[in-house]
């Protein structure tokens, strides 16, 4: 699966809070500056072609749906991620946060917690 761009993963964005739609209404859920239709147009085709959405005609119109879930978005990024920056090692990530003061004493007791008691 392809690594999306900035701009591709707004649109995604766009398209799983709106589940399916048009680029229209894509657009309306894109937050200000939103990019001209056009632009918005040729990253949903890109986006198609490249896997992560499924069309279908309707009258004039197509109707984008998204082929992956945000989920299973999120588990391959941060698995690149994490692969990528720090060699495999999460826990080569959390210290990074943590020398940074981008996650606090309190936070790392909540992940323990998350750790110890995973929900099912």
């Amino acid at each position: 699966m392809d690594k999306l761009t900035q701009q591709e993963e707004e649109a995604m964005q766009a398209v799983w809070q709106s589940g399916a739609g048009s680029v229209k209404d894509f657009l309306e859920a894109l937050n200000e500056p939103r990019p001209p239709y056009t632009t918005l147009a040729s990253t949903i085709k890109n986006l198609e072609r490249k896997g992560f959405l499924i069309s279908e005609k309707i009258g004039n119109t197509y109707r984008y749906i998204p082929a992956i879930k945000e989920e299973e978005y999120k588990k391959r990024f941060m698995s690149g991620f994490v692969s990528d920056y720090f060699q495999n090692s999460y826990k080569d990530l959390v210290a990074f946060f943590a020398n940074e003061k981008k996650i606090s004493a309190d936070d790392l007791k909540e992940i323990i917690k998350l750790i110890e008691n995973p929900k099912k």
